[in-house]
């Protein structure tokens, strides 16, 4: 897509005046369409032993009852228009109408599951190296089983992560003058967290997994919107790690997929799950590979239109 076709980012609406926090501490929450899942998120939220904090609810155009759940809560309200919506801008934007010293991030749709774990995850930061820290997340019940398989990989119970996971924004935290250091990045659609985390790494500062900040967050991807999330996966993988697009090496990480997802299917008596894996396995991996390669052609090209990734994933969801 040329260049000239990017789009010009509008600004978003500030609803609250900025700058009344009289807490250290704030939590920022994105939701569109959230009505079916934030009452659970929210009241969890104020469950929780500990509620010296303010909430700041980053909303991107919801049109069902999201905002009238939300309005039963103490927070303060930014509006986003649906196709402003870019998650690193979006998210630079929130942090700058807040001073607290520590920002916490929990999506709309992540319920957490132990009403110590803000307080879990904040215990992290009395480590005066610590820069982030981020919590470990549960698939809900009605997850697919290898969505299951996914995120007990993606978040043990004990130890560390795996090399992918740098940082995880359903639920996470982040040291402000960190965050003023390095900005989410705005090069591509998606993965601010990864590439966020990524960089706290490259430079040498700790990031702490916390499994006892125990949260619910999982999605169950249509083939569309599987599509469009390892799409922006992909091109933004190009401008993280400068992954480089290979047609061959994207047909054996199919195979090596195919295998390891039949062979899950099986031993957990999952024929539902068997029989649509070759296709879940196929766009899975096609849809990272021309994300990838889309990516490296706007390195290349020096394009800076991002509004392709955010039109693979938002036109997926109509």
């Amino acid at each position: 897509m040329p260049e000239s076709a990017s789009r010009d980012h509008k600004k978003a609406t500030i609803v609250a005046p900025p700058n009344l926090s009289s807490h250290k501490l704030a939590i920022i929450m994105r939701s569109k369409n959230s009505a079916w899942v934030i009452a659970n998120t929210l009241a969890a939220l104020h469950s929780q032993d500990f509620q010296d904090y303010d909430l700041i609810l980053v909303d991107s155009g919801s049109t069902d009852a999201t905002l009238e759940i939300a309005s039963f809560y103490d927070c303060r309200l930014i509006h986003i228009e649906p196709g402003d919506y870019y998650p690193g801008k979006v998210l630079n934007q929130a942090i700058e109408q807040c001073q607290a010293d520590i920002v916490i991030f929990l999506n709309s749709d992540a319920v957490l599951l132990r009403d110590d774990s803000l307080s879990n995850l904040l215990d992290a930061f009395n480590d005066p190296d610590t820069v982030a820290a981020f919590g470990r997340q549960l698939p809900r019940p009605e997850a697919h089983q290898w969505v299951k398989r996914d995120y007990a990989t993606s978040f043990p119970a004990t130890g560390t992560p795996p090399s992918w996971i740098t940082l995880s924004l359903p639920f996470a935290a982040i040291r402000r003058q960190y965050w003023l250091q390095h900005p989410f990045y705005q090069d591509a659609w998606a993965s601010e967290d990864t590439e966020w985390g990524h960089w706290a790494q490259t430079c040498g500062y700790k990031l702490a997994y916390v499994p006892l900040a125990l949260l619910m967050h999982s999605h169950n991807y249509t083939l569309k919107q599987l599509y469009g999330r390892r799409f922006v996966e992909g091109e933004a993988d190009a401008f993280i790690y400068h992954k480089k697009h290979n047609l061959t090496s994207a047909f054996t990480s199919f195979v090596k997929g195919f295998i390891r997802g039949c062979y899950h299917h099986i031993i957990t008596s999952d024929l539902a799950g068997l029989l649509a894996t070759p296709r879940r396995v196929f766009v899975y991996h096609w849809a990272y590979y021309s994300g990838l390669r889309w990516g490296n052609t706007r390195i290349s090209q020096q394009l800076k239109n991002d509004s392709t990734g955010q039109q693979a994933v938002l036109s997926r969801y109509q």
